[in-house]
């Protein structure tokens, strides 16, 4: 674990910058093949990424200030611009990212729901997957103790081990990253069906809204909010309710994509 691969002079490269800029990356060059696969719209995904990586960051952070570190930042405002210290809500930077990507397709007359089921909800989730190695290698987003002699030990430098010191810590941003992957293959899997316009974002949004909410309970760097629960856990599970809603919706009345055609009748 590496928070910092080189020094130019006196700054630091740290390995978390780097691997959450390339998880923006891999997640847009993802969403350009996919939208290419299909043939529409990969001239807009260059523009789209840039624009909703820019937008990802400034909502990861603001939603990470606000809504979990808020007891630090509320007396060093200054340093809330400072992401390269780390501290970003994946939640926050979804919400921000797919808020600029909805207002994106409307000024383009991009069909939303189309565009977020071919290209946006198996890049995004890719590239969270990418982002919780960022998480890992810069020792946030970490477990609380095992109680038992298993676990990771982070190195001293390390925000988990100024909180814990040399306990075994829960790999829960490790575990994250790989249930990512899982649901990645599994979008992939449920775009082939004959889904209705909108559920494969809506399933993404409810899969990975599953798996951070029992995460959650290994989570270590921040406490509960409100019913023994975490802040993350109660946007998780707002996200599952509506998602549902939302997802039988689309399946009662949505459009679907892969209709069977009927065959011509044979002329004699």
């Amino acid at each position: 674990m590496h928070q910092y691969l080189f020094f130019i002079g006196d700054f630091p490269i740290r390995a978390y910058g780097l691997i959450l800029s390339l998880s923006i990356i891999l997640a847009t060059c993802t969403a350009y093949f996919l939208a290419k696969q299909d043939g529409r719209w990969h001239e807009h995904v260059p523009d789209m990424g840039l624009y909703c990586g820019l937008a990802g960051i400034v909502g990861a952070r603001l939603w990470d200030v606000f809504f979990f570190d808020w007891g630090y930042y509320h007396s060093h405002l200054l340093e809330i611009p400072f992401v390269w210290q780390g501290g970003m809500a994946i939640q926050g930077g979804v919400i921000f990212g797919a808020i600029t990507g909805y207002i994106y397709t409307k000024r383009h007359k991009i069909d939303t729901w189309a565009f977020a089921d071919i290209a946006a909800a198996p890049a995004v989730i890719l590239g969270q997957a990418m982002g919780r190695i960022a998480n890992f290698l810069n020792g946030d987003a970490f477990g609380h103790p095992t109680g038992g002699d298993f676990g990771i030990l982070y190195p001293a430098t390390t925000l988990a081990h100024q909180v814990y010191g040399n306990q075994p810590l829960w790999p829960a941003e490790v575990w994250e990253g790989q249930i990512d992957i899982i649901i990645f293959v599994l979008l992939l899997l449920f775009r082939t069906t004959n889904h209705a316009k909108g559920q494969v974002f809506t399933l993404y949004a409810i899969l990975y809204s599953t798996a951070r909410f029992f995460l959650e309970f290994l989570r270590g760097d921040y406490g509960t909010l409100l019913f023994g629960l975490k802040s993350a856990q109660l946007t998780s599970l707002t996200v599952i309710l509506l998602g549902i809603a939302i997802f039988i919706t689309l399946a009662i009345k949505g459009d679907r994509i892969n209709q069977v055609k009927p065959k011509p009748a044979k002329t004699r």
